[in-house]
């Protein structure tokens, strides 16, 4: 994929304020829950707060291999990662948020905040919002009619290697 694909899923992520993170379950299930994304970096990597004696800091470092999915009602993508623990003072600081003090009672400094380091591997998107979601409605009712399968651009569909 180009870099504009990269750049598109980018933007992507960064209207989404919910992701649903998925950890390998120690006992091999799969284990989803929703996090609020707390920063996505500059160079890429999303961050996201817990708390230290979790079931999903447990799975994580066990197998650091995780999936994030995003959606709304016409833009959804599916990020593929992997994830540290990180005890990081200052990260915490500079991320804070007074909505995190129901988990953590003693605010910034509560001996259990962590935060999650999610750096992508790659990633998979479909947007269908503005324009896109009516040149896709078009395309959509054109393979109804022919029997075909939909015709989407890049800026609606595609696969990209972070």
């Amino acid at each position: 994929m180009t870099q504009s694909s990269k750049s598109h899923v980018r933007e992507l992520l960064e209207d989404f304020d919910t992701a649903m993170l998925i950890t390998h379950a120690v006992k091999g299930s799969l284990n989803a829950r929703p996090m609020g994304v707390a920063e996505i970096s500059k160079s890429g990597e999303l961050y996201f707060v817990t708390a230290a004696p979790s079931a999903k800091v447990k799975e994580i470092q066990k197998d650091a291999h995780v999936a994030l999915i995003f959606q709304d009602k016409k833009t959804f993508v599916s990020l593929n990662g992997t994830a540290v623990v990180v005890k990081d003072q200052a990260l915490v600081d500079r991320l804070w948020s007074e909505a995190w003090r129901v988990w953590f009672p003693d605010g910034k400094s509560d001996p259990a905040i962590r935060m999650l380091k999610i750096s992508p591997i790659d990633a998979e998107y479909w947007d269908n919002s503005g324009t896109k979601g009516i040149s896709y409605a078009f395309e959509a009712a054109k393979a109804y009619i022919t029997g075909e399968t939909p015709d989407v651009t890049e800026k609606q569909h595609g696969k990209v290697a972070l």
